[in-house]
């Protein structure tokens, strides 16, 4: 089975319906079309951009450039982690500690997969690499935000019980249990909600791209399956690090709550 080619005009009409999503927002006031039409201009940029750089990459098969592109997307996806939360922690934290547990979390998963599960030859090929980062590290991003800012809110939402129980003498990480757990399930939702629907309610992209490339379906589905396992584990590992020191952030030797370490909460 052959790839089906895809020209300018087929993508033309696809962004029609992105099209009407902006012309529906603007007539029910959503204030979201501004939003949408940008994101979608983005997504054809980036995209495009990076399969001139993924071509090139392809080409050389070096592992610095190969480890080059990888820490630009992690940087990359750290400033998303930032946006993504209506409160977070002030300075450098706010960057740094969503971006630095992914650059453990998802690279530790990922070097994992290369060198003990897929195992391509050589194990740094961006052909095999990049996309699997890609994939693993978009959905730790998400997880991610959705903890951190998760556990920045309910700290401030639940500030007068965390100082009772710091008055009764218990530390900081006791006291901010409830919220710990809180912004743990909430990074994991995301990704036991795909798990869950894959297969009955939907057909995961991944999966998807290989049979319409003409993929046994049967091969597709161990890597889907694959994928599925090393996104849990890399979101995983990074939720928990990345709570336990932001729980840590917002509290000092002394076992006092800072929120002074927060930053006030985005207008909406």
């Amino acid at each position: 089975m052959k790839v089906i080619p895809l020209t300018e005009t087929d993508l033309a009409i696809a962004a029609l319906l992105v099209i009407g999503n902006a012309a529906l927002s603007w007539r029910l006031q959503l204030a979201t079309e501004r939003q949408l039409l940008i994101a979608a201009l983005r997504t054809v940029v980036q995209l495009t951009l990076i399969g001139f750089v993924l071509r090139a990459l392809f080409d050389v098969v070096s592992p610095w450039w190969t480890g080059l592109a990888a820490v630009t997307m992690i940087a990359f996806a750290g400033r998303e982690v930032r946006a993504r939360q209506n409160t977070r922690l002030t300075g450098w934290w706010a960057y740094g500690l969503g971006g630095t547990a992914m650059l453990f979390a998802a690279g530790l998963v990922t070097i994992l997969a290369l060198t003990v599960i897929v195992r391509p030859d050589p194990w740094y090929h961006p052909r095999y690499a990049l996309p699997l980062l890609g994939m693993i590290l978009g959905n730790t991003m998400t997880g991610l935000g959705l903890a951190l800012g998760r556990l920045n809110s309910s700290v401030v939402q639940s500030r007068a019980a965390i100082e009772a129980q710091l008055a009764l003498g218990r530390t900081a990480y006791a006291s901010m249990q409830p919220q710990l757990r809180e912004a743990l399930r909430t990074g994991l939702v995301p990704i036991i909600n795909a798990m869950s629907a894959a297969g009955v309610v939907s057909l995961p992209g991944m999966m998807t791209g290989q049979i319409l490339s003409g993929t046994d379906p049967a091969e597709a589905v161990k890597y889907q399956i694959l994928i599925m396992f090393l996104i849990t584990g890399a979101t995983g590992l990074g939720v928990l690090l990345a709570v336990v020191v932001g729980a840590w952030r917002l509290s000092d030797q002394r076992h006092r709550l800072r929120l002074d370490r927060l930053s006030a909460p985005a207008a909406p």
